[in-house]
Formats: C-alpha cells, structure tokens, sequence
C-alpha cells in the first residue's frame, strides 16, 4: 500500500509539474566539431543574452530550449580558437560549430582527458569515467585498465581468458552489471567479456559506484561498467597486432566508411585473441617417485589453451529527417578454453574443455521530436556452450594422472554438457524536457533469459527448459538551478521477476524440491542524487537508493561446469547512501591537481555469496541474511603540459556479516566477522612521462609505470580456526612498466610491456595464481 500511494504521488506529481512556468519555445541542438571532424567532448556553449552556460556532451552535442528570437552563440574549448555564430531562431534549428586548435601542445589527449574528468565530477552519480587514449596503444586489455580505478577490484582466476570478480566499493559478482553503450554485454554472447572487447573499438569506460542512471534500465546493486565506444565522424582503419609471454597473441581491426553523398555508414570489427597461458605455478603439490612421497616444487600449467573471436558488422544512418539515429548490427564471437583447475588449485584437470558459440542480431533508433527524445534498442542472441568432460582421470600438476571413478569435474558420469541459452533483450526509452530546469523520463527494460540444457553422453542427466524473465520500469525527474550549480534527480523503479523452472535433478544441493515451478514477483526501488558545485575547486554530491538485484540464471540455474544450480535463491535488496566531494585546481596554464572522496554504506539483505567446496571444486550461490559494507576512497591526478600524468588511489571497504543467528535459532560466530575472500583495503598509483618532437614534429615518446597494493585478507571466516591455521591470502605489491612510441601524427605506434617486474608471487580469487613476471609487445596503424 505504501508502495503503491508514492508511486502515485510521484507520477501526479510529474504531471500536474509541465502546467508550471511552461511557455513556448524551440530547440536549437547542434555538436562541436574540431576541424578533423571530430567531436570535442564538453565544450562549453554560451548565450550572453540569456546569461545562459552548459557543456556540451562527451559527443560534443548541446541542446538548448529557447522562446523565439536571434542570438548569438558563443562556443569555447581548451586548446581551440573560441567562436561565435547567430541565428534567428523561428522554429526548432541546428547550428553545429567547427573549432580550429590554439596550438599541438593543446591538442589531442590532454584537452579530451582533462574535460571529461571535470565533466564526470560534476554528476549527481558516484562516477568515474576512465579515458583509454593512454592505453590503446598498449597490449593490455578493458579489465586491467578498470582494475588500476578507485574502488574497483578485479580478481582473476588465471591468465588470459580466466574467470573473474569485479567488485565496486565492497559488492561484487553479479551485483555489478556491463553494458556497451547502454546495452547489456550480454547481448554479445556469454563468451565476451572485459577480457576481450577490442581495445581500439572503446573511447572511455563510465563505471557507476552504487546508484545507477535509469536509462540503463539495470538492476545492478552495487554499480555499473558503461562501455562507450568510439563515435568518429570520419573515415578510418585501426589496426593491431600483439604478441606476449605465455604464447600470447592479440589482433583487432576496426574501422569506419560513409558511403558518399549519403549518410550511410559502415563500420567492421574483427578481434582475435589466443593463449596457452602456460605460467608456472609455484609450490604446487607433486608425487616424486625417488623420494616415494609428495614434494611441493614449481610447475608450468599444461592445460590451459584459450582462443577467442569475434566480429560484428554494423551499418546505419545518422542525422536524416526519420532518425537521428538508426544501426543494425549482427556479430559473433566464439570461445574455446581448457580447464586447468576448479574453483581452488588443488583440483586439477588435464581433458576437460568448454567452448561457446553466440550468434547476435539487433537494431537501435534514437530521434529528436521537438523537446521529446526517443530511443529503442533491440537484440536477440543465440548462445550456445558445451562442457567436455568425458576423461575418468585425476591429474597431478606434473601432468601425470591416475584412473578414477568418475570424471574430472564433479567424479560422475561422461559428459559432453550443453547450455543453449537465448536472450531478448529490449530497452525503451522516453526523455521529455519540460522547460531549461525541468526533464522527466521514463525506461522500460524486458530481458528474457532461457536455459535449455541436455547432454549428449550422459543419458541420466534430466534436460529441461527453464525460463528467467525480468522487466524493469523506471520513472525519473530532474531539475537544475542557479545556472546548473545544483543538479537533482529523484526516480522510482519497478522489478518484475518471472521465472519458470524445469529442472528437478539434485534436489538436495539445487532446491528444485522446495520452489515454485512458475513464479512472478514484484519488488520496487527508488533513489535520489544530489550535486551542489560552489566553484571549481570545490563541490558535493550525494545519493541514495533502494535497489534491488535479481539473480542472474548463472547464479540460479548453475553454469554446467563448476557452479551447482540453487533455484531457491532470492533477490538482493540493498539500501545505497553515497557521499563525495571533489574538485579540479588548474595551478596555472600548465598544471592541474583532481581530487575527488567518496564515502559508502550499503545495508544488504539477502547477499547472494559465492560459496565454495574445497573437496569437490564446485562453487554455489547462497543467500546470506544481512550484510553491512562501509567505505571510503580517494582519487588525486596531477597533469603537466601533456608531459606528466600521475595519479594515485586508495579504497578501504569493510563488509560484515550481520547474521546474529543460525537457521537453528543457535549463536552465528561469523557475526560481525569481516566477508572472507575479497580485498578490503588496496591502492593504485600511476606516473607517466612523454617526450614530444624527438624525431618529428608530431611524434611522442612516453614511459610510464602502474604500481598496485593489496592488503592480506582470510580465505574463510576469521572465526573458523585458530590464527596459526587460517588460510590467507597475503599482501601483494605488483608493479608494471611500458614504453611507447607513435609518430606521424599518431598513424604508427608501437609499445612495449613488462607486467609484475619484480617477478612477485600474486594470487586472486580463492588463492588462485596469477602470472608471474611477463613481456608484450604491440604495434598499432591508424589510418584516418
């Protein structure tokens, strides 16, 4: 009822709102261009008559309501000769402006870099957009550049290809949710990861800590990773080529054609990566036959083969009187990976393999009519996966093995396990600008999951057809004040969950004994994010929401492999307050010091943990009744003249298990205790310096170094075992270096890498094994 009587509220509210201060006016939109035809993000666009000022976007468009007459424009942009142009404006109109650049020193990176960072802080949204431009030369990939953020950690389970967690101030797994270019990863096929998205395909990546913008139309708990790929309005070609240690191998290609005289255009992309990922393990355990006992001695990984494709072709018009936009796209992309390990090292494998094969088609529009924005975007994906694991053996780390009973992943039958999980994706949206200060919004998500599954060997093995459906629906409102100072939005959310479960297998490890079969279930959430900017050395924001996650079909349904199904799992809810200041201090026309501190309190209920058997190697997802996360993180970045970068970060997050009580009404003695298995403290740090002119006018030199810290954490619950016993994962301090070089006018480039110099033992998820010391080397054409 009283959910009921807000939603109500709010949306009379929205409504009756329009009849306020309403009056006549028109649009004039436009983009900033720099004489190459590419757009500057944030430029700022003023009207001095109506003491109007706003930045542009990161695409470099605007868009301001206006009552009817002639004005004059100004636009304006570090590093570009400012310009000015008039219009009468009579109806809606476009006036799109092409900047002319003050200087080489001014150019490029730095300008792009330093506004968008500005441009981040300034949202109401605890947000960090990471620019790539200093990294798609390098041989390295989206996840290693999100790993090196505030209050982001990923922990991988191996080398190039490997599983991994990705936590955003304390929440992590599938709390998080990914999307390129608001669309839910996803709808690439379950074999595309931040692993292997194309490097030179990606202009920044927007990661949201807590609250997330409806238009996403997610039910990410703990945040968002928002891909945002490259949007030129030129003809180019950007192609790669890398090779590294462990029989390492990268090839991407993409490119752009506008057919003439239209306003067609075409862009392909081809990725292609390969590994054997054959590091050594260290102090792994051995039978030795002369000793006639087990040895702990070192090993390289033998069965660890990982290949992955992927190419998508895309084509549409922009700017014509039916769209601003419309694309269709098709791709496909297939995985073919070895199984080294369960979810802990002590399970070998040494025959089993898993591959994936997904087929994706869709379509987006987006128009502009009059103060109304529209926007749709379509997908259907055809996933398939197939797990081997046919071999009755026990494999040792030397590659010996012995017979066993049963196969290697779970010791029961033969197995060839397929997954074919289709997926419908649909996200709409409405934007209405009421006037300058006012816009409301709605977004409907529908995301249909299934899991049909069977075996090909294994004739006990029940196949089922199991469906997970969820629909999400948002309504938002905004408003800014005192010449966008200040910035609110309030919104509301609706999560409909469907679920229909087939599968009855297992039932005393999956629940399918206990749950209704055909079940649809309504939660709500709400939220609202404030920004307050007294000038700009200085402001504040805050946010709050109560969000809700529903549980992914890798969670409820299994995986096929290392994760057993738990169809009695229950959605997430979480109440999200987000406090931060920040601010930019330009010392001179060369220096400029960001800053920017965040602090978190996320109350969870229903905290969906992994959970992991150390005998069987299989992982499982449960419920935990009450979980408390508290943090804090801080950013600063130091910029000299395009020369020198620095940067450093820390993060703290204390999660705490708040179950008082077992389900037997007994004392719980993990109450209180800090959540085993993830980093609660870790740092960042980054400098860089470049050289220009050395050879030629427009080449560059630059040398950099990434250093990361990690402090120890348990494995399991501090409350298990004594201090001398308990399994921890120690402190780690790793430390990579590159060099690159480009030259005429970025057309060539080529670096070199060196990741963990000091050769240090790390590990990451469940004391898995990272890659020691290793060497990558990649040249880069860029034809435009």
């Amino acid at each position: 009822m009283t959910r009921n009587r807000f939603i109500t509220i709010f949306t009379s509210f929205l409504l009756l709102w329009p009849l306020y201060g309403a009056a006549a006016s028109y649009i004039l939109k436009g983009t900033v261009y720099a004489e190459d035809g590419e757009p500057v993000p944030y430029a700022t666009v003023s009207i001095p008559a109506k003491g109007i000022k706003l930045a542009a976007s990161a695409a470099g468009e605007y868009k301001i309501q206006l009552e009817a007459a002639r004005y004059s424009v100004e636009v304006s942009a570090i590093g570009y000769d400012p310009q000015t142009r008039s219009i009468n404006l009579e109806k809606n109109s476009t006036l799109d402006f092409s900047l002319a650049q003050t200087g080489y020193q001014l150019a490029g990176v730095k300008v792009t870099g330093k506004t968008v960072g500005r441009k981040v802080a300034e949202s109401a949204f605890n947000v960090n957009a990471v620019e790539i431009s200093a990294d798609v030369n390098r041989m390295t990939t989206v996840k290693d550049i999100v790993d090196r953020t505030s209050g982001v950690k990923v922990r991988r389970e191996g080398g190039v290809g490997s599983d991994y967690d990705l936590s955003i101030n304390g929440l992590s797994g599938n709390s998080i949710r990914y999307f390129i270019d608001g669309v839910p990863l996803d709808t690439k096929g379950t074999g595309m990861t931040l692993d292997n998205i194309p490097l030179n395909t990606v202009e920044r990546i927007e990661l949201y800590k807590g609250v997330v913008p409806s238009n996403l139309g997610a039910d990410a708990l703990g945040g968002a990773v928002n891909i945002i790929t490259r949007r030129k309005r030129s003809n180019y070609l950007d192609a790669s080529y890398g090779v590294g240690s462990f029989h390492t191998q990268n090839a991407d290609l993409t490119g752009q054609y506008f057919i003439p005289r239209t306003s067609i255009a075409i862009r392909p992309t081809i990725s292609f990566s390969k590994s054997k990922n054959d590091y050594k393990m260290h102090d792994v355990k051995v039978w030795d036959e002369e000793q006639d006992k087990y040895i702990f001695t070192d090993k390289k990984r033998f069965h660890d083969d990982y290949q992955s494709i992927f190419g998508q072709l895309e084509a549409g018009v922009s700017d014509v009187s039916w769209a601003d936009g419309f694309f269709v796209q098709g791709s496909y992309s297939a995985v073919d990976k070895d199984l080294q390990t369960g979810a802990m090292q002590n399970r070998v494998y040494g025959k089993a393999t898993r591959n994936t094969h997904s087929w994706s088609a869709g379509a987006r529009y987006n128009k502009q009519f009059g103060n109304l924005n529209t926007h749709l975007d379509f997908s259907y994906t055809h996933d398939r996966s197939e797990t081997v694991d046919t071999a009755y053996r026990r494999y040792s780390w030397d590659g010996s093995w012995l017979p066993a009973s049963g196969n290697e992943l779970n010791n029961g039958a033969r197995s060839i396990r397929v997954y074919k999980r289709p997926l419908t994706v649909l996200n709409a949206g409405l934007s209405y600008q009421i006037n300058m200060h006012h816009t409301v919004a709605f977004n409907y998500l529908l995301n249909r999951r299934g899991n049909n599954r069977y075996d090909e060997v294994d004739k006990n093995f029940e196949p089922s057809n199991d469906i997970v459906t969820k629909q999400i629906l948002a309504l938002t409102y905004s408003n800014s004040f005192f010449g966008d100072k200040l910035q609110n939005t309030l919104f509301v959310k609706d999560y409909i969950n469907t679920t229909k479960i087939r599968q009855t297998d297992r039932p005393t490890i999956t629940g399918s004994d206990k749950i209704d079969r055909d079940k649809t279930k309504s939660y709500y959430g709400a939220g609202v994010g404030t920004r307050y900017m007294l000038f700009t050395p200085l402001a504040f924001k805050g946010s709050y929401e109560h969000s809700v996650r529903l549980p992914l079909s890798r969670e409820l349904l299994g995986n096929g492999i290392t994760v057993y199904p738990n169809l009695a799992l229950s959605p997430e809810t979480s109440n999200n307050y987000n406090l931060g200041i920040f601010g930019a201090w330009h010392i001179d026309g060369n220096n400029t010091l960001t800053y920017e501190a965040n602090g978190y309190i996320r109350h969870v209920q229903n905290y969906i943990r992994a959970v992991v058997s150390e005998r069987e190697g299989m992982m499982q997802y449960v419920n935990e009744p009450a979980i408390d996360v508290r943090g804090i993180d801080f950013d600063l970045a130091y910029n000299l003249q395009d020369r020198v970068e620095a940067s450093f970060n820390i993060s703290y997050s204390d999660a705490r298990n708040l179950r008082k009580y077992k389900s037997d009404g007994n004392p719980s003695a993990t109450y209180k205790n800090r959540v085993p298995n993830r980093p609660w403290l870790f740092s960042n740090a980054h400098a860089s310096y470049s050289w220009h002119s050395l050879l030629e006018r427009t080449d560059r030199l630059r040398i950099g170094a990434d250093f990361q810290w990690i402090h120890w954490y348990y494995l399991n619950w501090e409350a298990y075992g004594s201090k001398e016993s308990k399994a921890k994962i120690p402190t780690q301090c790793i430390t990579d270096v590159s060099v690159s070089y480009e030259w005429h006018s970025s057309r060539y480039n080529i670096s070199l890498d060196c990741t963990n110099v000091f050769d240090r033992l790390a590990f990451d998820n469940y004391m898995l094994q990272k890659p020691g010391r290793a060497f990558f080397a990649k040249f880069r054409l860029f034809l435009e």
